[in-house]
């Protein structure tokens, strides 16, 4: 059968585009070629894989159409087109035109109507046709020779979508049902409005009961309450919307089937481009497609332990390689269920010099969660899963069968997300030793802005689609399953693919370490120590007064219903003080605060914290209500919450950090967040108190760096007056203050220093005139003639900050001392805010990142020290540049000299590195 594929060229390149955003494909000469070779890869993809007999692109114009005419808002929300894109729009034209593909434009109407014409037509004559776009609204074209051919959630291949799938997603009866949904509902990608307050759930109801808009407005008598209020009231919303959302099948162009059929590519005008464009790859392949074809070993096979021969391990992707979305392989994954095939097995792995492993649990919290099973790789597409019972002694007794693997410090030990597995295997009696090889840590480091999960490293780099969580125990529910009512088969095959595609991407990344040395060092001397260092904080917890927190709660809420009737008393009357709708009546149509006050896209007014401290000045009830939310947060994120999350076996608080969420290289904590608890209020601060040592013979100690980012600033600046001010140990503020101001030291204020003090802040993270104005609550004037005369009195930061922005114009990323890469896709862009965020960036993240370096070396010095000595005293906690310990009192001594050398000589700076060391009851005690 004929088959015709239809692209939507604009959704597919806007696809692209952002799939590179935080990696931009960048040619010599600094064209931005990421939508270009993200759509010639997918293009190449569907014609490889389906092998149509026609093809075409579509692609919208930038004249309006006839939904702009019927209505003036369509899609005006929509940002301008990226220069990234416009600017590489002229090539791929150039490109579609050399492979000889048509291209479908006219003015007046969009991409989808085009499809939607030439699609009808080509099923009335018999040919199949797939409609290429991730835009919901095709559905309502398919029918029985008319497909979506949709890009998969996953992100691997497509999925083909027809009626059956349609209706079901929609709980439609037919395709064309969709456009009522979509009336009703509205789109904000489109800026489409629908009805007010009916979101997908509630339109398919109604669809299901009345069938159509039209329907639904005819019988609104059978609605009730503020539904059937809203419904009448905008009816007409809902009918211009299903006007906006109808794909026009009648667009007056010529169809000719004949003029898409696929045609030979002209070679030599695509090999001008293609080398224009520095594609390597796609050029190559092009000219010489057996050329990518893998080699056979020449060697003999090696064997398995079951005597099969092994298969070659896959090489790394080259430099401007895309995935190539391939079907699963072959493989060999078995489950080991005898205790002579664990002994073989055990024996097999102690001979690999490494190996990796995945633990398969039955919770996500490491203290209470029980081991089902354990699989293992040590050559791609083959693996080995070991159940484990729910008793815990007898699990123990098949763990204890590969105790002399996991710790044998000769063999390297591999996963994805390797910290669970080490604090899961330390509650079987295992410690786990030798090198580590975290695949999610290396492809944080080497793209720290990207997503670092197994299933988008398996697509993104091996082209494969792994079986998901959801896939084999199902959604969140009553009906989901617990990974140990899995079939053996089935888990056995979910585990085993774990652990081989956790190999398969160690050979990649490895490879890509290995051609960046700074990166590499990093991961080997940071980040893989370090991870050792917060599996064994997560494991030791902290202590927590239930009772102090349990107090608290009531006096927040004492001082939370004092400041509600303050409220109530300068607003006149009584309102819901957590609704930001009804804050925003009281403000602004009652008081007045504004004579414009700021709404949002629904039109609604807004009442954030930005508005609320700019209203403050104007009226105290701003402030109180500021106070309100203060209170209440504190209250119910920490002071009540925390209390709940005490582990019950152990009696502590245990987080959980993360090393790979924050591109900068800080860490993060979450379950709870212990990284965020208040500092600057002292309501906040109280809930330090809650923070408690083990018991009467133990303190609390708490190491923090002195003003660490200004260090490491006159470090990247070489900037000699700061470097002499901290040599001389002179207070920065008051050091910069006297330059600023033109005075002696001696001679400076407190007003005079606190504006230093945010002007030596603010200049780290990029802040304008505008912005220190607001922080100072002084003129724009006054605050713009103190930057000036700040890097007047520092030449050399002004010049740091320059080179940074022309560095990262240049290179596309920015570095940390220990050459950690932060990547600004914008810093080249066109559009001002987006390039100027760039550019802030460009500064701050080498300074940010370099303090975050800073803070995992003293963690992994002074760890190390702890253990040699054999002290007593934990390391508990790490928030931002601050250390914590729950230390015996009787090495307070020993434990403080030990903390201030770790951390004082962690890293060699031009400046002195200092600490504040305190020692308490609790941890605010301590602070």
């Amino acid at each position: 059968m004929q088959k015709l594929f239809l692209l939507d060229g604009m959704a597919l390149v806007y696809r692209a585009f952002y799939a590179f955003q935080y990696a931009p494909r960048l040619t010599s000469k600094g064209l931005n070629t990421s939508a270009i070779y993200g759509f010639i890869t997918t293009l190449n993809q569907i014609t490889n894989k389906e092998q149509p007999t026609h093809l075409a692109v579509s692609f919208d114009l930038a004249a309006p159409t006839f939904r702009h005419i019927a209505y003036p808002e369509y899609k005006a929300q929509r940002q301008a087109m990226p220069d990234g894109i416009r600017d590489g729009l002229p090539y791929l034209y150039k490109v579609l035109e050399a492979k000889n593909i048509p291209i479908l434009i006219k003015e007046g109407f969009e991409a989808d109507d085009i499809i939607g014409s030439f699609a009808t037509k080509a099923a009335a004559a018999g040919v199949q046709v797939f409609m290429v776009t991730p835009d919901k609204d095709y559905g309502q074209l398919v029918s029985e020779n008319i497909f979506m051919y949709k890009p998969s959630r996953k992100e691997v291949g497509f999925e083909v979508l027809g009626v059956p799938e349609i209706l079901a997603q929609w709980s439609i009866e037919t395709p064309k049902q969709l456009i009522d949904i979509l009336g009703l509902m509205g789109d904000t990608s489109d800026n489409i409005p629908g009805i007010p307050g009916i979101g997908e759930k509630t339109a398919k109801t109604l669809l299901q009961k009345f069938g159509s808009i039209e329907n639904l407005l005819q019988n609104t008598h059978q609605l009730t309450g503020k539904q059937k209020e809203t419904i009448m009231a905008n009816g007409d919303k809902g009918l211009l919307s299903k006007q906006l959302a109808t794909i026009d099948i009648d667009v007056p162009m010529p169809f000719d089937l004949d003029a898409l059929k696929i045609a030979e590519p002209n070679l030599e005008a695509l090999t001008q481009i293609y080398e224009e464009l520095e594609f390597k790859t796609l050029l190559k392949t092009m000219l010489n497609p057996s050329a990518t074809a893998k080699a056979q070993p020449s060697n003999a096979p090696q064997l398995d332990l079951f005597g099969n021969a092994l298969p070659e391990p896959p090489s790394a992707p080259t430099a401007d390689a895309a995935p190539v979305f391939l079907e699963k392989k072959p493989t060999q994954y078995h489950a080991i269920t005898t205790h002579a095939a664990m002994l073989e097995l055990a024996k097999t792995l102690e001979a690999q010099p490494s190996v990796c492993f995945d633990t398969e649990t039955d919770g996500l919290d490491t203290i209470t969660c029980g081991l089902v099973g354990i699989s293992f790789a040590y050559t791609p597409h083959q693996a080995f899963y070991i159940p484990t019972p729910d008793d815990f002694e007898e699990t123990h007794k098949i763990v204890q069968i590969f105790k002399p693997f996991f710790e044998n410090p000769n063999i390297e030990k591999i996963g994805q997300n390797i910290k669970f597995d080490l604090e899961v295997l330390l509650k079987y009696g295992i410690n786990i030793q030798g090198k580590l090889f975290d695949t999610m840590l290396a492809h944080y480091l080497l793209q720290p802005d990207q997503r670092h999960n197994m299933d988008y490293l398996a697509s993104s780099y091996l082209g494969y689609q792994t079986t998901s969580i959801s896939e084999l125990i199902g959604k969140k529910g009553k009906n989901q399953l617990t990974m140990r009512s899995v079939d053996l088969e089935k888990i056995t095959d979910y585990a085993c693919e774990d652990a081989d595609i956790t190999l398969q991407l160690k050979l990649v990344f490895e490879k890509a370490l290995a051609a960046e040395p700074k990166l590499e060092k990093l991961f080997y001397d940071v980040e893989l120590p370090l991870l050792r260092v917060l599996a064994q904080l997560e494991t030791e917890g902290v202590a927590l007064d239930k009772q102090a927190l349990n107090e608290y709660s009531k006096e927040l809420e004492i001082a939370v219903v004092g400041i509600e009737k303050e409220i109530y008393s300068l607003a006149g009357t009584h309102f819901n003080i957590a609704s930001p709708k009804q804050i925003g009546e009281v403000f602004f149509d009652l008081l007045k605060l504004d004579s414009k006050p700021p709404k949002t896209a629904t039109g609604q007014y807004k009442t954030d914290e930005e508005v609320l401290q700019n209203l403050a000045p104007k009226h105290p009830i701003a402030a109180k209500v500021l106070d309100f939310r203060g209170l209440q947060k504190l209250k119910s994120t920490y002071v009540d919450a925390l209390p709940e999350l005490i582990n019950s076996q152990t009696s502590r608080l245990h987080t959980s950090f993360n090393q790979a969420v924050a591109a900068t290289g800080r860490l993060s904590s979450n379950n709870p967040n212990l990284q965020n608890i208040p500092i600057r209020t002292e309501q906040g601060r109280e809930v330090r108190r809650a923070f408690v040592p083990r018991s009467s013979e133990f303190s609390i100690v708490s190491a923090d760096y002195s003003q660490i980012e200004l260090r490491i600033m006159a470090h990247f600046s070489q900037e000699q007056a700061m470097i002499n001010a901290f040599l001389q140990g002179i207070d920065i503020h008051t050091a910069t203050a006297a330059k600023v101001f033109g005075t002696s030291p001696s001679d400076v204020n407190s007003e005079q220093r606190r504006k230093a003090k945010m002007v030596n802040f603010g200049i780290i993270y990029g802040i304008s005139a505008f912005g220190l104005a607001q922080r100072l609550g002084v003129a724009r004037a006054e605050a713009s003639e103190l930057i000036k005369e700040y890097f007047a009195s520092y030449p050399g930061i002004k010049l740091f900050m320059d080179n940074q922005i022309n560095l990262a114009r240049e290179n596309g990323f920015v570095e940390t001392i220990l050459g950690r890469k932060r990547y600004l896709a914008d810093i080249n862009n066109r559009n001002v805010a987006l390039r100027q965020h760039a550019e802030r960036n460009a500064i701050n993240a080498p300074i940010q990142g370099s303090a975050a370096d800073l803070i995992k070396l003293a963690m992994i010095k002074t760890q190390t020290s702890i253990q040699e000595q054999n002290l007593v005293s934990k390391m508990t906690l790490q928030v931002h540049d601050e250390l914590v310990f729950d230390a015996l009192n009787s090495e307070l001594p020993a434990l403080k000299t030990t903390i201030k050398h770790c951390m004082t000589t962690a890293m060699s700076l031009s400046v002195p590195l200092e600490i504040e060391i305190g020692v308490g009851k609790n941890w605010l005690e301590a602070h």
